[in-house]
C-alpha cells in the first residue's frame, strides 16, 4: 500500500514538476503509443468495405474523393489539437463545450459522443460474431458478442498502457494488410492486368463529377473519423501539448497516404463495377492476383474490427469519467482502480450498454446515424475553438489559424447536407434525448447550488447573530 501511495505522489509531483495539471488518471502514454492509438482507431474495419462504396458512388477515381475527405478532417483535427492541448481533460468535446457554452451544451455534445462511441463498439462487437469469424467457426452472434465485449472491458481496465500497446501489435496487423493489397495491386499492373484509366474517371450515370465527389467524400469522410476518439486520453498523455499535435497529424497523413495508396491499388486492378458490387471488395483484388490465401483477410478484419471496439471503447469509458468529473453526469462514474488508476464504473456501464444494444439487434438502425452525430459535435467543437479565445490559456499549447475552425464549421454544414433524410430523423430523435436529458442535469445542478447557497446564508446568519452569555 505504502508503494502504491508513493506511486501516486510521484506521478502528481511530476505532473507539477512539467507544468501539467495533476491528474487521477496515470500518465502513461508516450507520443509513439498515442499516434498508433490514432491510427489505429482511424484504420479502423471500415476500410475493408469502404472503397467498393466509394467506388460506386463516385467512380473509378476512388482516390480522389479520399483526399478531399482527409483535407476536411483535417479543419476539425486542427481545432481538436488546440483544445487538447489547452484542456489535457478526459472529457473531450464535452468539456470543450462546457467550458465554452456552459454545461446545457456540454451535456449534448458528450451524449451525442457517448451514443455514437457505444453503438459503434456494439456494431463491431457483432461485425466480429458474424461473417469474418464464419470462415473460421459458427457460433451465436450474440454469444459472441457479449464474451467479445467482456474481454475488451478487462483489457481497457487493465491499464491504458496495456490497452494501448494491444493496440500496437493490432495496427501494425492492419497496416500490414493493407500494404498487401497495395502490393499486389502493383504486381497486377507490372503484369500487364489492370487498367491505369479507371483511375480518372470521375461520375457515375447519376451524377456528375463534382456531385460524385461531394456524395463520395461523405462515405469517405467517415473512414477518418475515429481521431477525435483521442481528446479523451489527453489526460493520461505525458506531454499532451508536444506529444497530442505531432500524433493527432502524423498519424491522419499516415491513414490518408494508406487509403489513397488502396484507393489506387484497388481502383486499377478491379473493374469499378465489379468494385462496386463486392462487400469485400479489398478481398477481389486479393483473387485477382492469386497467391494469398482469402481467409488471410478474414484474420486481418477480425483484428481490424476488436482493435476498433477496443480504441472506441477506451474513449466512451473515459468520456463518461469526464462527464461525470464534470458534473454532468453522476458522480460513481468518476472511480477509478486504486492500482490501474483506470475507470472501472465508466467502463462498466458502457460495457453492458454496448451489450444491451448488441443483443436487441437495434444496432443496424443506429450505425447509419454515427457520421450525423459526428457532425454535430465537430460543428460545436469548431465553434468552441473561437469562443475559448477569450481564454489565453496556459503557454505552448496548440494554436490553430483562425481560418481552420471557420472552415471546418463549413465543412460540417456541407457534408450534413449530403445525408439522407431518414438518417436525419434518426439522429434529430438521439439528440432530442439528450437535449431533454440535459435539461434535466442543468436543472439538478441549479437547484443544488440554489440549496448550497442558502445554507451558506443560513451558517453567515447564525455566526452573526448575538451569542449568548
Amino acid at each position: 500500500m505504502a508503494r502504491r501511495v508513493g506511486d501516486r505522489a510521484g506521478t502528481r509531483t511530476r505532473a507539477q514538476g512539467t507544468g501539467q495539471e495533476p491528474t487521477a488518471l496515470d500518465r502513461a502514454l508516450t507520443t509513439p503509443l498515442l499516434y498508433f492509438f490514432i491510427l489505429g482507431d482511424v484504420l479502423g474495419a471500415g476500410v475493408y468495405v469502404l472503397v467498393g462504396q466509394v467506388a460506386a458512388d463516385a467512380g473509378g477515381a476512388v482516390w480522389v474523393p479520399l483526399v478531399v475527405a482527409l483535407l476536411l478532417a483535417l479543419l476539425t483535427a486542427a481545432s481538436y489539437a488546440e483544445l487538447a492541448t489547452k484542456y489535457p481533460r478526459a472529457g473531450g468535446a464535452s468539456h470543450y463545450a462546457t467550458r465554452a457554452f456552459g454545461p446545457f451544451a456540454g451535456f449534448v455534445a458528450g451524449f451525442c459522443m457517448l451514443a455514437a462511441g457505444i453503438v459503434s463498439v456494439a456494431a463491431l462487437a457483432r461485425g466480429f460474431g458474424g461473417d469474418y469469424l464464419s470462415a473460421f467457426v459458427a457460433l451465436p452472434v450474440g454469444l459472441v458478442a457479449v464474451v467479445f465485449l467482456g474481454l475488451l472491458a478487462l483489457v481497457n481496465a487493465r491499464g491504458i498502457k496495456e490497452s494501448t500497446r494491444a493496440n500496437v501489435v493490432a495496427t501494425v496487423v492492419e497496416v500490414g494488410g493493407l500494404a498487401v493489397v497495395v502490393v499486389l495491386g502493383a504486381w497486377l499492373l507490372l503484369r500487364g492486368d489492370g487498367d491505369l484509366g479507371r483511375l480518372t474517371e470521375l461520375g457515375t450515370p447519376e451524377k456528375g463529377a463534382a456531385a460524385a465527389v461531394l456524395s463520395g467524400s461523405v462515405l469517405a469522410y467517415y473512414s477518418f473519423v475515429g481521431f477525435e476518439t483521442s481528446v479523451n486520453v489527453a489526460e493520461e498523455t505525458r506531454d499532451p501539448r508536444r506529444s497530442y499535435p505531432r500524433a493527432l497529424f502524423g498519424a491522419l497523413a499516415t491513414a490518408g497516404a494508406v487509403y489513397v495508396l488502396v484507393g489506387l491499388a484497388a481502383s486499377a486492378a478491379v473493374p469499378t463495377a465489379q468494385l462496386a458490387g463486392s462487400s469485400g471488395p479489398l478481398l477481389e483484388v486479393v483473387k485477382e492476383a492469386g497467391g494469398v490465401p482469402p481467409k488471410l483477410f478474414s484474420a486481418i478484419a477480425l483484428v481490424a474490427v476488436a482493435n476498433g471496439a477496443l480504441l472506441t471503447g477506451i474513449m466512451s469509458s473515459r468520456l463518461a469519467y469526464g462527464m461525470a468529473k464534470d458534473g454532468l453526469l453522476p458522480g460513481t462514474l468518476t472511480k477509478v482502480l486504486p492500482g490501474r488508476r483506470t475507470p472501472w464504473a465508466a467502463i462498466a456501464v458502457t460495457t453492458g450498454l454496448a451489450m444491451l444494444l448488441a443483443l436487441t439487434g437495434s444496432v443496424a438502425t443506429l450505425a447509419s446515424t454515427l457520421v450525423l452525430l459526428l457532425l454535430v459535435v465537430f460543428l460545436m467543437v469548431n465553434t468552441a475553438v473561437l469562443v475559448l479565445r477569450r481564454d489565453p490559456g496556459k503557454a505552448g499549447h496548440f494554436r490553430a489559424p483562425v481560418v481552420l475552425p471557420v472552415l471546418g464549421i463549413a465543412s460540417c454544414v456541407l457534408l450534413a447536407t449530403q445525408i439522407e433524410a431518414a438518417v436525419w430523423l434518426r439522429g434529430l430523435a438521439i439528440v432530442a434525448v439528450g437535449t431533454v436529458l440535459a435539461a434535466i442535469s442543468v436543472a439538478r445542478r441549479s437547484r443544488r447550488a440554489g440549496e448550497g447557497a442558502e445554507k451558506e446564508a443560513d451558517r453567515g446568519a447564525d455566526e452573526d447573530a448575538p451569542q449568548p452569555g
